[in-house]
């Protein structure tokens, strides 16, 4: 077996293959990495600069409420008889005078015909009462009665005369009545509930149909004792129907308010107009009640990206470059901002005009610049 000799590996050879090698990985790698504070890779992003406000605003409570008309009517019947007709149903659309419905008129009219008896009566009884008041006053001056006699007589004329004004209003009552028979309606509306058919027995007190108004609506709300502060009639509220997201927010004025609590739930009724007609009655609605003031972080409503299901506002940070913050948002507001939640404290530069979030580190240049 022959052994070779060991010759050593020169020092400045093994320096060149180590540098070779990290050559290689470098150019494996896509190249050397950026030395720190070198100008950031890829186009500038064009944006609008805006700055994130803090304002004071309205701090709100949102009530859920019910929509009523304006006006409502039970229609009964004054007299105790039998429906004869009925001449509406329930959904119908009523003008004011239409006649409803009609009440079968032979007992008003054997009432009228009492009363116009008992007003005969009466009659006669005072025709005799002032003849012997006259003869009795006559005899009286002969001294052929006494003051007591006259005095009676006196007495008698006048229960007379007030028993013929007692049977007069009671002939004009029942007259009244027997026009009751024509039941009509009282304004323009709708019929809400019919109660009774045909044949039914009518008397007076008991509800045969119902009507509401046509025309105004109103929210109807319960405030909580500690959120009414502040609030009266001629309040302006925000107010909504979430049957009508077409209608969109919409601003309502007070109408009434009741003047105490109740007892059992601690809040207040409250009624809003709304601005709107013919909305169905019943349906839900909301309204938003100031309670005080709070401050607020708002943005251009432009500013806030939504993206992989996040809601983002791009940022410039204080050396110029764009960066990504996750917040949430709030309502939209009238001037075209919105409220940001969370996410931002106020005073940051945002980034409006974007299409898309763009990556971390890019240089911010104004648009059009």
């Amino acid at each position: 077996m022959t052994t070779r000799p060991f010759h050593p590996v020169p020092r400045s050879l093994v320096k060149s293959l180590a540098a070779l090698s990290v050559a290689l990985l470098v150019a494996a790698c896509g190249g050397p990495p950026a030395p720190s504070g070198a100008e950031p890779a890829g186009e500038p992003v064009r944006a609008t600069r805006a700055v994130a406000e803090r304002i004071t605003v309205d701090s709100l409570i949102e009530l859920d409420g019910r929509v009523e008309a304006d006006r409502t009517a039970t229609v009964a019947a004054r007299v105790l008889a039998t429906l004869s007709a009925i001449h509406v149903n329930a959904g119908d659309t009523v003008r004011r005078g239409q006649l409803l419905l009609e009440i079968d008129p032979d007992t008003a009219e054997s009432q009228v015909a009492q009363a116009r008896g008992a007003l005969a009566q009466a009659t006669a009884g005072l025709t005799l009462a002032e003849s012997n008041h006259r003869r009795y006053q006559a005899l009286a001056g002969r001294d052929a009665a006494s003051e007591l006699e006259v005095d009676m007589a006196r007495t008698r004329h006048e229960q007379a005369l007030g028993a013929v004004e007692q049977a007069e209003g009671a002939l004009s009552a029942a007259r009244a009545i027997a026009g009751d028979t024509r039941v009509v309606a009282p304004f323009d509306g709708y019929v809400v509930r019919r109660m009774v058919e045909v044949g039914d027995l009518a008397a007076p007190g008991r509800p045969l149909l119902m009507l509401e108004s046509k025309s105004s609506r109103r929210l109807v709300v319960n405030v909580p004792e500690g959120s009414a502060r502040g609030l009266a009639v001629g309040t302006t509220v925000r107010i909504a129907v979430d049957s009508r997201p077409d209608l969109g927010e919409m601003e309502g004025v007070v109408v009434e308010m009741t003047p105490g609590a109740d007892p059992m739930s601690l809040s207040f009724e409250v009624r809003v107009e709304l601005p709107v007609d013919g909305l169905p009655t019943g349906a839900a609605g909301r309204a938003w009640l100031p309670v005080g003031q709070r401050t607020a972080v708002v943005v251009p409503a432009a500013a806030v990206l939504r993206q992989g299901g996040l809601e983002l506002v791009v940022i410039e940070d204080d050396e110029g470059l764009a960066a990504s913050r996750v917040v949430r948002a709030g309502e939209s507001r009238a001037d075209g901002t919105i409220e940001i939640l969370s996410g931002l404290k106020g005073g940051e530069t945002v980034l409006t005009g974007l299409a898309a979030v763009p990556a971390a580190g890019r240089r911010v240049e104004e648009a059009g610049s």
